[in-house]
């Protein structure tokens, strides 16, 4: 069983997140499960961590990657485990 997993770093979530979320909606049929971090202790961090399962047609994990690492301030990482 391959298990596909993306890592989204967004340095600038408050700016960020509402085109994010757009992105993530478009492919939300390939994300099984989704994992956001950030720094909460004494002021909401602009920066944050998403982690997501994926499944489904690798052509369209690969497509989800390129548009989220085409916004400037979002690196994204499809990881693939056999």
């Amino acid at each position: 069983m391959k298990c596909y997993i993306m890592v989204v770093k967004i340095e600038a979530r408050r700016e960020d997140s509402p085109r994010v979320q757009e992105i993530l909606s478009r492919y939300g049929c390939y994300i099984r499960a989704r994992l956001g971090l950030h720094e909460t202790r004494d002021v909401c961090s602009d920066e944050g961590v998403l982690i997501l399962q994926l499944d489904g047609d690798m052509a369209e994990m690969e497509k989800l990657e390129e548009a989220l690492n085409a916004m400037k301030h979002v690196k994204a990482k499809l990881v693939v485990l056999d």
